[in-house]
């Protein structure tokens, strides 16, 4: 009979009886009970490929558009010129080079539009005497152990760049693991009672999963900075004891397992396994990790926790330290989601970069200053990173568009060379001009100093674009 059950089927059936078809109903129901081809799942590697020089990642994104030259790339030039359209300096015939491919009708647009003021004042940091906003004073203190990026580019002209900066393409080219899902594939855990990559901060649809062809297995696991609710699920039934939450856990298991003899190769039913056996350990591991009891006055003060504008996004750079302390992998944090994003300043860029800066400056310098003092900046990598940046010009009367063609992203930690400003925007901060970097630059040079050689991280059946892949920036690697 065409119908009939193949014998792995009926075995693993027979074994389950009703329990086993309970938990099938249950996957079904959750909607990640389906076969696959065996070529969709590909276990990681666990383990570099050559020496590392780190091995966590913390991963800063503020979602809506920084303006890098209200913060790490300041153009004095733009006050001196502000109220010119850009066809009235000296600037328009060195643009026009540089284009980008654009359409003419949209450069001339751009062409004539008024140059606006810088909306903050400026100055040296740190021995490097490098040049920051006035808004980032404390990172600014940090400048020592930090390396700028002023010369980043990139397509998307409006937020699907985050996608972008998180995967490497354009989002109308589809969906594309994140580098974070490539880290989490790539190498095995440091620690087994916690998630390896896990995301803090809300996400929109557009960016929301990491894995995609990687498989569910390499998404990354959403926390919450609430002790007693930590992450969906992660409480033990009411009146269940340690000791009969081991009897379920470990039945779940088994019965796990023998549906798995039915269905190899679903990567969502293997991730799903997965994480039922992490389920139990991180009942306990997690929200220990994110109290702030056993802290120190000192450190909370460090992380703004005092302070109504930085408590929150104080708490995840302060739950990031102690993630990372306990041999988390990737930790990434969204500043400001919702929407376009919160730094999304078309108007009223001034109020709206002053607050932002305000709730993320001093809990990000206190993250890398207690990764520093206990040892661990020279094995983690921070990076402070945007989708794009913002135009020269002004849009209405105070604010400033989205602007892909040149911006700025920082790194620190993890074998990254501090108090340098790599690459330049030109005068204005339209184009970047001087050791231009596409996104995945970023990638390859967070995946070399973690030992991953991205072109070793092969997927049968997925070939990947040379700008996927990216070229480490040396300059910044000491």
């Amino acid at each position: 009979m065409t119908n009939s059950p193949s014998r792995r089927t009926f075995l693993a059936d027979f074994g389950l009886g009703f329990t086993g078809l309970a938990l099938g109903a249950m996957l079904a129901r959750d909607g990640i009970l389906k076969a696959t081809e065996p070529e969709a799942w590909q276990p990681p590697n666990g383990h570099p490929h050559f020496t590392p020089k780190a091995k966590s990642v913390v991963w800063l994104f503020m979602n809506g558009g920084v303006s890098h030259a209200e913060s790490f790339d300041p153009k004095p030039e733009m006050t001196k010129h502000a109220g010119k359209s850009i066809s009235e300096t000296q600037y328009a015939d060195a643009l026009k080079p540089e284009r980008l491919n654009r359409r003419e009708v949209a450069f001339n647009v751009e062409l004539r539009q008024k140059l606006y003021p810088l909306q903050v004042g400026f100055r040296k940091y740190g021995e490097s005497g490098i040049e920051l906003s006035d808004w980032v004073p404390h990172v600014g203190s940090c400048i020592d152990d930090i390396a700028i990026v002023r010369s980043m580019w990139t397509t998307d002209d409006n937020h699907g760049a985050q996608t972008q900066f998180h995967s490497g393409r354009h989002m109308l080219d589809g969906e594309f693991p994140t580098l974070g899902a490539w880290v989490h594939y790539g190498l095995g855990s440091i620690n087994d009672n916690l998630p390896q990559f896990i995301s803090m901060g809300n996400r929109e649809y557009w960016n929301a999963k990491d894995g995609h062809y990687l498989g569910p297995a390499h998404d990354a696991v959403p926390i919450r900075i609430d002790p007693n609710n930590p992450l969906d699920y992660g409480k033990p039934t009411s009146g269940l004891g340690v000791d009969e939450q081991e009897l379920s856990f470990e039945l779940a298991g088994r019965l796990n397992r023998l549906k798995a003899i039915e269905y190899p190769h679903d990567p969502a039913l293997l991730a799903r396994i997965k994480a039922y056996e992490l389920a139990f350990r991180m009942q306990t591991s997690v929200p220990e990790a994110l109290g702030f009891n056993t802290e120190t006055p000192a450190t909370q003060e460090m992380y703004g926790l005092n302070e109504p504008a930085t408590k929150d996004f104080g708490s995840q750079m302060l739950a990031t330290r102690r993630l990372i302390e306990r041999g988390v992998r990737f930790i990434q944090v969204q500043h400001g989601a919702g929407g376009a994003g919160a730094w999304d300043a078309h108007g009223g860029l001034k109020a709206n970069h002053e607050k932002n800066f305000k709730a993320v400056d001093k809990p990000v310098a206190g993250l890398l200053k207690d990764l520093k003092q206990r040892g661990l900046l020279d094995s983690t990598i921070v990076i402070f990173a945007t989708e794009f940046g913002r135009t020269p010009a002004s849009q209405g009367t105070d604010g400033r568009d989205h602007h892909p063609y040149g911006f700025s992203v920082w790194m620190a930690g993890g074998g990254i060379k501090g108090g340098i400003a790599h690459g330049a925007t030109d005068e204005i901060g339209f184009h970047a001009v001087e050791h231009r970097h596409y996104v995945t630059d970023i990638h390859a040079t967070i995946l070399k100093q973690l030992g991953l050689d991205s072109r070793k991280l092969e997927v049968p059946g997925r070939k990947r674009l040379d700008i996927d892949h990216g070229q480490p920036i040396d300059e910044i690697i000491a």
